[in-house]
């Protein structure tokens, strides 16, 4: 292979997570590493298909721009070895918007560091060193390796090796002094790359291999641009991404905290964010009523039979929790609600009139996660999920999937988020069939449906292979949080397979018993997850009707504050989320408190107001309102939460 354009498109972030030829470019950042892991045959594919690309698209900006933020690791390996000669390193991959190192470093870095390491890095290119590529003997690199003390690289060229054993030699490049495993692709020299179009951002604990059995490395992270314009525009997006961060209005707001003591993944909900959560419910129940949805509520753990006979033991493995009883009987903490409602369907006969029958429920669901995957309300171990199972018959599945996007727009709709999102629909990986449970015909006539729904819907799903479900194909519905990540959070997932697993039934019009169809659908999917998206999009400033405090009544001094506790029964007596700030600070630090708590009206009462029975109102958004009846002010408000204005 001379061509080095297959490296190129092998680096190319167009791979989705699923894919395991990205997944071992990015572990071990060599074309040489990744094509060792890719099976003999594949490999013939992959190298037509890459050839095939290369012709059709020649070298672009968009590519060129990955090629530089891998280059800037090796420069930042360059600069970090110049620091630290002590340093052992471990894999430093190109990743989204920029690249990161992984480092075993005689002391803990600190923040100043990143300035003297940016330094070096642009004094490296500057200096305009070339990147040179040798081909080593792997008897030849292992020693080499041994001497400089570099155990994580040892590690990675004997695991290549077993895994390939016709591999005979590894690249290496050159940059300056420092000489790194990869066989590129690279920019040539140092010196094509513009020293202020990056910038290292953050340091970051990063178990070797994601593995928390192994040593605890430093990460740093950096981000790299094609000009120095675009590199500017996206710091700002993350400069406003840092205030509207959940985990930090999270506390400012006081609506979640953490508790060493409880334990990392498990949030303890305030009542202010309580209130959010219930409100949530509330909504989303009412929403889910009108169409003919029942709550049910199920408990915590089951059996261990239960997840083996729904396939949900083999699919989560290491990730359930395990109860033991001391009557010699196993339980799971349930990772899923599904099992256990299909037990309810299970309790009596069931009519072909009864169907479509539609339960719902809010509850925990638990998952054994990673230490270091585990990250605010983003990724938690207890879970609280809202869910819906709908058990029809086949003549009522599309009316079933159209009922449920409907649902999930009329939801989106009221908070303002529907049209920023994209549909996926999400399909089984056609080389993998072990992977699901089911029959092919039944996921067949699956993904077939939900095309149909998506089109006549007008969804515009795009088809992504290897995302869908245990049990069947499902359209999802992305977003994206305040750093442009994308965040799925409703999903509508149709499913055969799990009502032939427990011999669910109904008595046909024929009097034969037939399986009903299972389909699965979250609306705001975790409350955890939807929290973040809530908080970060709108910068913790809730639509009234979510706000855990709609109303602040302030005093302008102590003498009106008798007057202050009868405005505020008057709001708590008509279901309005009131509270009063007495006299204790001057009237603007008051005022400023509320407007920095994000609540919604303040209502300042003196003098004036006392006589007139009245308010002065202030909104949040638009400032002062002047002077107000009570009762008009009452009226205002309720019209407005009733509306979800």
């Amino acid at each position: 292979m001379k061509r080095i354009l297959p490296a190129r498109f092998c680096f190319s972030p167009i791979s989705t997570k699923h894919s395991k030829i990205h997944q071992s470019c990015a572990r071990f950042n060599s074309i040489i590493f990744c094509f060792s892991r890719v099976k003999a045959g594949r490999r013939k594919f992959l190298r037509k298909l890459i050839y095939s690309l290369a012709k059709t698209f020649p070298m672009k900006k968009a590519l060129k721009i990955e090629i530089v933020r891998h280059s800037l690791a090796h420069i930042l390996a360059a600069a970090v070895y110049e620091m630290f000669p002590d340093a052992r390193f471990g894999i430093g991959p190109e990743i989204e918007n920029g690249f990161y190192y992984d480092f075993d470093l005689p002391r803990t870095l600190i923040p100043e560091d990143l300035e003297i390491l940016e330094e070096k890095m642009r004094r490296l290119i500057t200096e305009n060193h070339k990147f040179e590529k040798a081909e080593i003997p792997i008897p030849k690199i292992l020693k080499k390796l041994k001497s400089l003390k570099q155990p994580y690289k040892i590690e990675l060229v004997k695991e290549i090796q077993k895994e390939n054993l016709k591999i005979k030699t590894v690249s290496v490049f050159k940059t300056s002094h420092f000489i790194d495993l990869c066989s590129g692709p690279h920019v040539d020299s140092t010196g094509e790359i513009n020293p202020k179009s990056f910038k290292l951002t953050k340091i970051s604990g990063a178990y070797w291999k994601g593995n928390e059995k192994n040593k605890m490395l430093q990460r740093i992270y950096g981000v790299a641009f094609a000009t120095e314009k675009e590199l500017e525009k996206y710091l700002e997006m993350i400069a406003e991404a840092e205030k509207r961060d959940h985990r930090k209005l999270g506390k400012e707001l006081d609506l979640f905290c953490f508790s060493n003591l409880v334990g990392p993944g498990l949030p303890l909900f305030t009542p202010k964010g309580t209130i959010i959560i219930d409100e949530l419910q509330k909504y989303v129940e009412a929403v889910c009523r009108k169409h003919g949805f029942e709550k049910v509520s199920t408990p915590h753990l089951a059996k261990i039979d239960l997840f083996e006979k729904s396939g949900h033991k083999q699919k989560f493995g290491e990730e359930l929790f395990h109860v033991k009883s001391h009557h010699k009987q196993d339980y799971v903490l349930k990772p899923v609600q599904c099992p256990h409602q299909t037990q309810i369907y299970a309790s009596k006969i069931r009519s072909y009139r009864d169907l479509p029958i539609r339960y719902m429920e809010s509850n925990k669901q638990y998952r054994d996660e990673k230490p270091g995957e585990i990250s605010g309300l983003s990724r938690v171990i207890a879970i609280t999920v809202e869910d819906g199972h709908s058990f029809c018959r086949l003549d009522q599945v599309k009316n079933e999937l159209e009922v449920m996007i409907k649902i999930i727009r009329d939801f989106y709709e009221a908070l303002g988020l529907w049209g920023k999102h994209w549909v996926s629909l999400s399909v089984r990986d056609p080389k993998h069939p072990e992977k699901y449970i089911g029959d092919k015909k039944d996921w067949d006539l699956c993904e077939n449906m939900l095309k149909e729904v998506s089109d006549t819907m007008k969804l515009g799903a795009q088809k992504r292979e290897g995302e869908a479900a245990l049990y069947g194909p499902k359209l999802d519905f992305m977003f994206r949080d305040a750093l442009g990540k994308e965040i799925q959070i409703p999903t509508v997932q149709l499913d055969f397979a799990t009502a032939k697993r427990f011999n669910l039934s109904y008595i046909d019009k024929d009097g034969k018993e037939k399986n009903p169809v299972m389909v699965h659908r979250a609306i705001l999917g975790s409350y955890e997850r939807f929290l973040v998206l809530l908080i970060e999009h709108f910068a913790g400033a809730f639509p009234l009707w979510l706000s855990p405090v709609q109303v602040e009544v302030i005093p302008v001094s102590e003498k009106f504050e008798k007057y202050a506790k009868e405005v505020l029964k008057k709001m708590t007596d008509n279901d309005i989320r009131a509270t009063m700030n007495p006299a204790d600070e001057s009237l603007g630090k008051r005022i400023r408190n509320a407007q920095n708590q994000k609540i919604n009206y303040m209502l300042i009462v003196g003098e004036k107001e006392k006589k007139a029975k009245s308010v002065a109102v202030r909104d949040r958004e638009k400032g002062d309102l002047g002077a107000m009846k009570i009762e008009k002010f009452l009226e205002k408000i309720q019209k407005e939460i009733k509306d979800k204005s």
